[in-house]
């Protein structure tokens, strides 16, 4: 067997493509993206569709003033892709909690099959660990672009002189959106290390973001300077993010030492586990 060291780009390559073929080719996969696209056609048919009318009025506008003092949502009315503005606000605060449901059963589900052990006969587990995780990401990546490219012909069919310009932001928004996304799928590979089952995986990833948030936000309280453990949880930054107040490099930085955080923790827990 390899050691715990090597990497098989191959084998790293087969365990990331078998995620996507469980999430677009199984029952159970497309019955999940049925309902994912059920959800975004009602999501582009209104929010989205009406982004102008909804943006362009004085009571949204009259909002986003009101509350740009805390995520800045003042900014977003000056993009002249209203299609995109509004995406940009839905996918940023959907996709982490969608991202916590899909990635639920990353090596949980192989523990409980007795089929795990067997994985680890040909692969380290190293290359399990991240294998699954790339593939997840990968899958998130998918659904990310096919819901930015039904976007961006919403937006081109009301008006296709902003088509240009929308691909331009399609294409900002598209990397943000999957680095902001990178470290939940990272906490679900940690998660999955000791959890028992995919549905208790996702009860302490709710337990974590809850309770959690919950103990630090009483540290912080009694001592102000333990404010650095928000940078715990995955989408610390997603508030600034939104309103677009936080720098590019702080917005990709965050959440890339967050994934390699969680990642090198996920895979100590990992390779001292039992399969």
């Amino acid at each position: 067997m390899a050691t715990p060291l090597t990497i098989n780009i191959g084998r790293l390559t087969q365990i990331a493509g078998f995620e996507l073929v469980r999430m677009f080719l199984t029952k159970r996969g497309l019955i999940a993206l049925a309902a994912f696209a059920l959800v975004w056609l009602v999501i582009l048919r209104y929010p989205i569709g009406q982004a102008v009318g909804i943006i362009s009025s004085p009571d949204f506008e009259q909002i986003a003033r009101d509350i740009s003092g805390s995520i800045g949502l003042s900014k977003l009315l000056d993009w002249p892709e209203a299609e995109f503005a509004m995406y940009w606000l839905i996918a940023l605060y959907s996709f982490p909690v969608f991202s916590l449901f899909i990635c639920s059963d990353q090596t949980v589900g192989d523990r409980e099959r007795g089929t795990l052990r067997f994985l680890s006969l040909r692969s380290t587990r190293f290359e399990i660990l991240f294998g699954r995780f790339l593939g997840q990401l990968a899958v998130l990546t998918c659904l990310v672009g096919i819901t930015l490219i039904a976007t961006l012909a919403v937006l081109g069919f009301r008006d296709p002189s902003l088509l240009a310009g929308g691909v331009g932001r399609a294409v900002s928004i598209f990397l943000i959106l999957i680095v902001t996304f990178a470290p939940f799928v990272a906490l679900m590979s940690l998660i999955n290390t000791f959890a028992s089952s995919s549905r208790l995986s996702i009860v302490l990833a709710i337990l974590y973001f809850t309770a959690g948030g919950i103990i630090v936000g009483l540290l912080e309280w009694q001592i102000p300077a333990l404010s650095t453990l928000d940078y715990l949880f995955p989408g610390v930054q997603i508030e600034q993010l939104a309103g677009q107040n936080l720098p590019l490099l702080s917005a990709l930085a965050i959440p890339l030492v967050q994934t390699a955080v969680l990642l090198v923790v996920a895979q100590r827990v990992f390779a001292r586990s039992s399969l």
